[in-house]
């Protein structure tokens, strides 16, 4: 997704070091793909050989990234739909992962106003 608007938002690298963290990446590992941004490789290398498993995890995770600064501008839709496709998705995969994104994103909101209205 990086390569799509030429440009990483605080939002998208802080989605980006999450997803690090949680992959389980030795330090190497996790520096190799840090400096993977300066230089992405075209959608086509990343989608070369990933299968259908990986592929949908990757799918998943490009949603995230995509709308992790609060929305998902048409550039960012119509790569999120040439995975999906190249995956052999329902033609609705990407809507369906976008508002699972929104529900995910509006229920830690609430989590967090929740929180914030215990204070006494």
């Amino acid at each position: 997704m990086a390569r799509v608007d030429e440009e990483i938002t605080v939002d998208e690298l802080a989605m980006f070091e999450q997803q690090l963290g949680k992959a389980l990446l030795s330090p190497n590992q996790r520096e190799v793909l840090r400096r993977s941004l300066k230089s992405p490789p075209t959608l086509e290398e990343c989608l070369d050989g990933l299968g259908p498993e990986a592929g949908r995890l990757a799918l998943r995770d490009a949603v995230l990234m995509a709308a992790s600064d609060g929305s998902v501008d048409d550039d960012e839709l119509e790569v999120l739909k040439e995975i999906a496709e190249h995956l052999g998705l329902v033609p609705d995969a990407v809507q369906q992962l976008i508002e699972w994104t929104k529900t995910g994103y509006a229920w830690m909101q609430d989590g967090y106003d929740l929180l914030n209205s215990l204070q006494g």
